[in-house]
């Protein structure tokens, strides 16, 4: 398993009675919770407020403005800034008791926690709710690991010191990366988030009343026929084929994607995705790096990662990028956002 930096944090419930609200209440005040009614559509669901410690420096604008710029409309959406909070994103979650839905804040500058208000069907479903609002934000990241380590290297040293803190954002759902992965093939930002809209609309069920669905299940797409398939997937045939085979993987459990704090190896998972047909390293890497947790994730041949290279003097082409950055180990992934960083792209700010 990858060396992996912990705050060592565990969160706190705090007393909320709306997750729009003023949340400025005394730390000291007993948990409280908010039943929000059942009608005949919709079972009850519950909602708390939490705080999300984390290890400072956190950088806002890239970490949250990744999630938002590559959010799939309908399953997810940024709220705007108001007078009172600086943006949130929210986005529905698949959870073992029934859909819930995660509202994630943007924190303030000298903030130390991430607000989240979450919603479950299932009160159970909470603490598996609160862990994956912190892996979406990486928010078991001590920054001051990669920080040092790419602050050795000639070429990064400058960008870290100018941006320290940056994450990778993460996903509550190996499937739902890996899925989204393949759509995003060979295509813009934008059109991989019409494709992944495209598909949520058709076979994403409602996340109760929250107007949200649920991204597709991997069952669900593993039983399209070919003629829907071919009517919801304005794709190639050959990577339309690639999507639906992963489906039938995924759906089949054969395909081991756990997170690292679960036992997950990316290694192996990368070998088992690679060994797909239509899987290059592109994808599997965006899915270690994504879902897994993988500090080490390096995606070489990414148009973002070798346009930002050639502006730093890096070679611009995969294979010869790819051995310079094994200097970067253990924090290639965190060096893949620092790149990023290095050319004007939506996922480097908050919208607005």
């Amino acid at each position: 398993m990858l060396c992996r930096g912990r705050a060592g944090h565990r969160p706190r419930l705090r007393p909320h009675p709306h997750p729009l609200r003023d949340h400025g209440r005394p730390d000291h005040l007993p948990p409280v919770t908010t039943d929000l009614p059942n009608t005949a559509q919709h079972p009850p669901t519950r909602l708390v407020v939490v705080d999300l410690p984390f290890t400072p420096p956190l950088h806002a604008a890239q970490l949250f403005g990744h999630l938002a710029a590559t959010a799939v409309p309908g399953v997810e959406e940024w709220l705007p800034a108001t007078t009172m909070y600086r943006g949130a994103l929210r986005r529905s979650l698949r959870l073992p008791g029934g859909p819930g839905v995660v509202v994630v804040h943007v924190p303030r500058p000298d903030a130390t926690s991430v607000r989240a208000d979450v919603t479950t069907t299932d009160p159970a479903d909470e603490p598996l709710a609160v862990q994956l609002c912190r892996r979406l934000l990486d928010l078991d990241l001590d920054p001051s690991l990669p920080d040092t380590a790419l602050s050795q290297d000639p070429v990064l040293a400058p960008l870290v010191a100018a941006v320290p803190g940056r994450r990778t954002p993460g996903s509550p759902s190996a499937e739902e990366v890996a899925l989204r992965a393949v759509l995003g093939q060979q295509v813009s930002t934008a059109a991989a988030r019409t494709h992944a809209a495209r598909l949520a609309a058709a076979l994403g069920e409602p996340a109760g009343s929250s107007g949200l669905r649920l991204f597709p299940s991997a069952a669900s797409v593993a039983a399209l026929d070919d003629d829907e398939a071919t009517r919801l997937l304005a794709l190639p045939v050959r990577r339309r084929e690639t999507l639906r085979n992963l489906a039938r993987v995924l759906a089949a459990g054969t395909l081991d994607l756990r997170h690292v704090d679960d036992g997950g190896d990316p290694e192996r998972a990368r070998a088992q995705l690679l060994a797909l047909p239509g899987i290059g390293p592109w994808t599997a890497q965006t899915v270690t790096m994504r879902a897994l947790g993988d500090t080490d994730a390096f995606l070489a041949s990414d148009l973002g990662v070798l346009a930002a290279a050639r502006e730093l003097g890096l070679p611009g082409d995969a294979r010869p990028l790819d051995r310079r950055a094994a200097a970067w180990a253990p924090w290639r992934s965190c060096a893949v956002q620092h790149l990023w960083g290095v050319l004007p792209h939506a996922i480097n700010a908050l919208p607005g």
